[in-house]
Parts: C-alpha cells; sequence; structure tokens
C-alpha cells in the first residue's frame, strides 16, 4: 500500500468538502494504518484540526493509547511547529512529507509567523510577535505539587 498516496486522498476529500486546507495524513504501524485525518479547520471551526493532529487523534483512539511508539507519519505537508509537537509529545519518530515549508507559504499559509517566533533571538523579538506573562506562579507550583504528590501520571 503506498501510505503517502492515501495520504494525499485524505487531502483530497477534506478539500474537495470544503473542511480546510491541503493537508492529509495517515499513521501507520506495523504495517497498517491506525489513524487518519484531513484538514478540518473550517468544518470545526477549530484551529487545532490540522491533518496531523486529526490522525493522531484517530490513531490514539483506535489504539486506546496516547503512545504512538514505533508509528510512522505520513503527510502532504512539513509540519508546522502545533503538528510537531503534536507528533513528538505521541513518540512518533518517523515522519514523511510531501510538501515542504517553501511549498506552504507560497501558497498562502502563514506557518513563517511561527517560525519567526520559535527563531527570536530575545524576549523583545518574540514580545512583538506574542505577548506572554508569568501570573500567579506560587499558586500554580501548588498545583504542580498536588499533583506531584498525588503521583500524577507523566506522559
Amino acid at each position: 500500500m503506498n501510505y503517502m498516496e492515501e495520504a494525499i486522498n485524505e487531502a483530497y476529500e477534506g478539500i474537495e468538502n470544503g473542511h480546510g486546507g491541503p493537508f492529509g495524513c495517515v499513521i501507520v504501524k506495523d504495517g497498517k494504518i491506525i489513524g487518519r485525518g484531513h484538514n478540518r479547520v473550517l468544518l470545526n471551526h477549530d484551529s487545532t484540526c490540522h491533518g496531523e493532529m486529526e490522525a493522531i487523534r484517530d490513531a490514539c483512539r483506535n489504539s486506546g493509547s496516547h503512545d504512538l511508539s514505533g508509528a510512522e507519519l505520513y503527510t502532504t505537508a512539513e509540519p508546522c511547529p502545533m503538528c510537531l509537537g503534536g507528533i513528538l509529545w505521541s513518540n512518533i519518530k518517523k515522519v514523511y512529507y510531501g510538501c515542504n515549508v517553501r511549498d506552504t507559504n507560497d501558497i498562502g499559509f502563514r506557518d513563517d509567523i511561527f517560525y519567526d517566533y520559535l527563531n527570536c533571538k530575545s524576549q523583545d523579538e518574540k514580545s512583538s510577535i506574542l505577548e506572554q506573562t508569568e501570573l500567579e506562579r506560587p499558586k500554580c507550583l501548588e498545583l504542580f505539587n498536588r499533583f506531584k504528590t498525588l503521583g500524577g501520571t507523566i506522559y
């Protein structure tokens, strides 16, 4: 089976139905597709419904685990920073992509602002893109300590 072709088919399903951009993804483990997804940002009115994120959610549901170790991901475009985070959190170690970041920018998607933020050298540069402020740290540390005291599961 051509897994990239399956990812492309997912993307076509999404764009032909007006769900979102041309981003499709499949996740494969032990020679079987365990997760599928395509961009559903417009359909769900949810900016996190990228193809990779949808496929990760599907694979986790289907496998009954948040840990996708041993799985491989096939996607029509190089993962954006959010999707890359999801891939890393789910323990996927191998990604195959079709179009690269430049190709994505060329059709009008604005991934460059995220890379600009991640590549900023100073806090001043970062704050011109996104302002972040530490707030109520002592109370949040109490929360963290409670989690630790309860022996919460680390994932």
